[in-house]
């Protein structure tokens, strides 16, 4: 297996603001996004031979996507997979450009939630023998804080200020994205004195619900020389699927082997074997502070239980070892479900151009963007890792 290793290349991307954008359709929202990343790329809508579509629930097919682009009579594939849906989309349009099949493609995620009056992810499923008993996204979650504070004796004041820590520290990396849909700071006291959502997870230990869209435009590293200097090349992609349910017994609850397997493939294809050392920066999913918390130990760059060390040292902060969730992550752009991968994606290819302005990090030459959904003991996971030209 020769993997995806310098295989393909990202010449251009775009990116819309996120937030409540009750003045755009989700087809407004690819327009935006789609034509950032033409005009980064220098190319033209009927430049790309064909394309991938990430979304939830916004549409059922690739054709609104047609439609918005005037993209008349190419293939254009709907993806969704849970919250993976946007890496999934990227995915998939690399692959079939690393084959030989295309030239160029677009990749593109979209999601309106606003819209839909949820007040969470609203993902139907169809009627089965299922007997787990319904739990919403903040339960789940709180419920591996619960066990993670538990398995590793972590006292509730010390555990909540940990949570607290990280949900700051993205609020911060999010008043310096413009793109973001919360720009303010907030305090740790804030954080842990916030009205409690499902202990011991508060408000701001929660992500936003957010319209946005994304897209990436992919070529071959031969093509991408002939657009631009500095194009990112992708490194590794992997994407692991839970298969054991929600009433298996033995899970600890305290990690997910879906971001330990799907970063072992991809590190293995991006021939890392220190993640810690290696990485520059890591985009992870911080739909809750606890999920940030414990990725850091699935991705083997903290230690079990250990990873509120990391957090109390300021390693993932912008000035950090490791900085994590540069422009604010879930927690200050929200989740549009079919958007979020590729806006992580965007973010990564800015901060390795040079061009991610007040964030900006010094010479990072290594980027991962990770995605996790589902429900736990069943969740689905992308990791993606982009490199520099070198």
């Amino acid at each position: 297996m020769s993997g995806i290793r310098d295989k393909v290349a990202v010449i251009g991307m775009g990116c819309t603001k996120f937030g409540e954008r009750w003045d755009a359709s989700s087809s407004d929202l690819m327009v935006e996004a789609a034509y950032e990343a033409f005009t980064d790329a220098g190319i033209e809508a009927k430049d790309v031979q064909a394309a991938w579509l990430g979304t939830v629930g916004s549409f059922r097919t690739g054709q609104p996507l047609a439609e918005a682009l005037k993209l008349d009579y190419i293939p254009i594939t709907r993806v969704e997979n849970a919250c993976a849906t946007a890496t999934d989309a990227f995915r998939n349009a690399s692959y079939a450009v690393a084959a030989g099949i295309y030239d160029i493609v677009l990749a593109i995620g979209v999601e309106k939630l606003k819209d839909s009056g949820f007040s969470g992810l609203a993902i139907p499923e169809a009627p089965g023998s299922d007997v787990a008993p319904p739990a919403p996204p903040p339960s789940q979650f709180a419920m591996a804080a619960t066990r993670y504070f538990h398995q590793y004796d972590i006292p509730y004041d010390d555990g909540k200020l940990t949570l607290a820590q990280i949900a700051s520290k993205n609020h911060h990396n999010g008043t310096l994205s413009p793109k973001a849909h919360f720009q303010r700071e907030v305090s740790t006291e804030q954080i842990i004195n916030a009205p409690m959502v499902a202990w011991p997870l508060g408000l701001f230990d929660c992500c936003g619900v957010s319209d946005g869209a994304a897209a990436a435009i992919i070529t071959t590293p031969e093509i991408a020389k002939t657009f631009r200097d500095d194009y990112v090349l992708v490194k590794g992609l992997g994407l692991a699927v839970g298969a054991f349910g929600t009433l298996r017994n033995d899970w600890d609850f305290t990690h997910f082997p879906e971001t330990v397997r799907a970063a072992q493939t991809t590190y293995q294809e991006a021939g890392i074997t220190n993640p810690r050392e290696e990485l520059d920066m890591a985009m992870v999913h911080d739909c809750f502070t606890i999920t940030e918390l414990i990725i850091m130990e699935d991705l083997g760059i903290s230690p079990r239980g250990r990873a509120s060390e990391d957090v109390a040292a300021g390693t993932f902060s912008l000035e950090g070892e490791l900085p994590v969730n540069t422009d604010g992550g879930l927690k200050c752009f929200g989740h549009p479900i079919g958007a979020s991968g590729i806006r992580m994606i965007y973010e990564v290819y800015k901060q390795l151009q040079g061009k991610a302005e007040g964030r900006q990090l010094k010479d990072p030459t290594l980027g991962l963007t990770h995605n996790l959904g589902g429900r736990p003991g069943s969740f689905t996971c992308s990791v993606a890792i982009f490199g520099t030209r070198d």
